[in-house]
């Protein structure tokens, strides 16, 4: 003990067996958790461990349990608020839970299916445990779908878009769907909150701004919002903005406003986005046209990104937690593997288990004005 600690080697899974008086393939039973293993032995194997401050490799832990302990992840939609803190929660759970992540990025849009097979084929080659795989858009969920893997896989991706959950899941195998599972935010439900509330304000007219439509957030968004608004009886008029961009959402309100102006017509009593960065854009076009919020014109986003409430006014939002959705998604893929319980979605459509989000309502949503 002395020896390893004094030479700063780092000690070996031999070294603790050693000491324990035990086989090393007991250690490796130990350290992976495993039932064969009496409670005494288990005792002295964690006792010798404590002594010689060992600290179990990856490949340790394989040599019971015959796993890499490697999840691999592709992901699209790097550049956003919303995937980047799902990927920050999932390998924060997977390192708790004694997982290394191997993460690959592409490009949400310009993935094809040869780039998804030949990074699945790159994680196969690393003897990855299982995939999860981040999926924003329609192609991606396509590629996710329709690639060959035989570990369990986790897509994470939106209830609603050009494809539907149950067209993909049919693209998979009967054998491999059932080690397939879906997990996602409850947009829809979210939606319908907002809804309830602009109803509540009075609101009977709004502009909704939606999201490029090839992402599945961005498709589940705009078809809520319009079947819930029109069953609320609200007057809808819909702007479609090819990205999530501040500055194309700034350019369509531009427009919106001299257009109503020219034809003599009031504005729309809200406005509703279906991100944040297209309510930072909205806001500035009606500053800079003398028009407040919300005395004269209300505003609502969606995702609730950082710095929303110090906008002016505050944002009423919606907080779509993204951490909850890692979460969920390592839950998922830790029951494929057959080490962790039925995650228990509160809330679950088209296949794909719901996250909850909430409306956060601050003050730039207020009554509708009198006109």
């Amino acid at each position: 003990m002395a020896a390893s600690r004094t030479t700063g080697k780092r000690p070996s899974m031999f070294e603790v067996a050693k000491l324990a008086g035990v086989s090393h393939q007991t250690v490796s039973r130990v350290i992976n958790d495993s039932p064969d293993v009496s409670d005494a032995t288990r005792a002295r194997v964690q006792e010798a461990i404590k002594q010689l401050g060992y600290r179990p490799s990856n490949s340790a832990r394989a040599l019971a349990s015959r796993r890499s302990r490697t999840i691999g992840l592709i992901a699209g939609g790097l550049k956003f608020f919303g995937p980047i803190s799902a990927i920050t929660s999932i390998e924060s759970m997977a390192r708790d839970h004694g997982l290394f992540m191997s993460v690959m990025m592409v490009h949400e849009a310009l993935c094809t299916q040869a780039d998804f097979n030949n990074l699945t084929d790159t994680f196969n080659e690393q003897n990855v445990d299982a995939f999860i795989f981040l999926t924003p858009t329609d192609v991606m969920f396509a590629a996710a779908c329709r690639v060959k893997v035989s570990q369990p896989r986790v897509i994470v991706t939106s209830t609603h878009g050009q494809m539907t959950v149950r067209e993909g899941l049919g693209l998979i195998a009967a054998p491999d769907r059932r080690r397939t599972a879906l997990v996602g935010i409850d947009q829809w439900g979210a939606m319908a909150d907002v809804v309830r509330l602009l109803v509540e304000y009075g609101h009977k007219s709004a502009v909704y701004f939606a999201g490029p439509n090839e992402w599945r957030d961005a498709h589940t968004r705009l078809d809520a919002w319009r079947k819930l608004s029109a069953a609320s009886s609200i007057d809808m008029r819909v702007v479609r903005c090819h990205t999530w961009d501040s500055s194309e959402a700034y350019a369509q309100m531009n427009h919106m406003i001299d257009e109503y102006g020219r034809d003599g017509v009031a504005l729309p009593t809200v406005v509703v986005t279906a991100n944040d960065s297209q309510a930072v854009g909205v806001a500035r076009a009606l500053h800079e046209h003398g028009l407040r919020i919300p005395q004269d014109v209300s505003l609502v986003g969606f995702d609730d990104m950082a710095a929303m409430d110090n906008m002016y006014p505050p944002l009423t939002t919606v907080r779509s937690d993204f951490e909850g959705l890692g979460v969920a998604a390592m839950r998922e893929v830790l029951r494929l593997l057959g080490e962790g319980a039925d995650s228990g979605f509160l809330t679950s459509q088209h296949g794909v288990g719901l996250i909850p989000a909430e409306v956060v309502n601050r003050r730039s949503l207020g009554p509708a004005p009198r006109r």
